[in-house]
This record gives C-alpha cells, structure tokens and sequence, in this order.
C-alpha cells in the first residue's frame, strides 16, 4: 500500500475543511440529488441535458468530497509551541531582503493547504519556504527560481 502524505496546517484550517466537507455531505450532496430527481422527472434521459448536468455536477461533488477527506484523514496539525523560536518554521512571519533589488518583503511560512501568496502565505514546500526553514535572523539563503538565482537576508523572524 502507498504511503499518504502528511498535509501540514493549522488547527484552524483543519476546522474549516472539516466544516465545508460536513456542509457537502449534508446540504449540498440532498440539492444534488433534488436535481437528479426532477431531471429524471423531464423523462426520457438519452436527451434529457438537465439530468446530465445534474450528473456531472453529482461527480464534481463526490470529488471534492474525497478529496477533502483524504485532508481530513491526512492532516498534521503544526502547534507553534512545537517549533524553536529562534529558527524559521511552520507558523513563523518572515521579513526579508531580496539581495537584488534591495527590496523587503514579508511572509507568513504555512502548510501546503493554506498557502496564499497574493496575502503573503507561501507554503513550507515551496522553493522559497523550503530554504527559509531553519534559518534564523541575519542568514542569507539562495534558491533557484524560474527568474534565475535568488539570494535574500532574513531581516527578522516572529511567531504568531
């Protein structure tokens, strides 16, 4: 049997998944079935678009049920009291110079399922989050990027 990956996150976001797979087991997974059963009602279904969209949007649903419970079944929930804090990890705010441009930015180290970088989340797998961790203050790290070589200093590491 193969081994399934470990989804790193926060109690949190383990909550949220776990309360929108509650809603599609429920509520949605009965409008699904309501649709079916009034497209069936249209008769014959070799023609009946109604009922095959009905269908497809049943599959779409039991996908993403599954999906959200190999989450559930597969999560590690990251405790900040679990990490050292004087190192970067799961749950860290990260400032940092970008060596090239002398640029600062800032991010939030999550795991993979909530990752967001448009609000400064970027997951502890991603090329950057992964050079990150376990650096402390004052280290500059490199990694390769699609752009090239990318080199920052980590100006300052809080825990949140």
């Amino acid at each position: 049997m193969v081994a399934e990956n470990k989804y790193k996150m926060s109690k949190e976001r383990l909550d949220e998944i776990k309360e929108e797979l509650n809603y599609l087991e429920t509520v949605r997974e009965k409008e699904v079935s309501e649709l079916i059963k009034e497209a069936r009602s249209f008769g014959d279904l070799s023609e009946n678009s109604e009922y095959d969209e009905a269908k497809t949007e049943q599959g779409k649903l039991y996908s993403k049920i599954a999906e959200l419970r190999a989450l559930v079944e597969n999560a590690e929930i990251i405790e900040i009291a679990d990490v050292t804090h004087d190192a970067v990890a799961i749950g860290s705010r990260v400032k940092i110079l970008d060596l090239s441009d002398e640029t600062e930015e800032s991010y939030q180290i999550v795991g993979s399922q909530e990752a967001n970088p448009m609000f400064g989340r970027i997951s502890e797998e991603s090329p950057l989050g992964r050079v990150l961790l376990g650096s402390r203050e004052g280290d500059e790290v490199t990694f390769e990027a699609p752009a090239g070589t990318m080199k920052f200093r980590i100006l300052t590491v809080e825990y949140l």
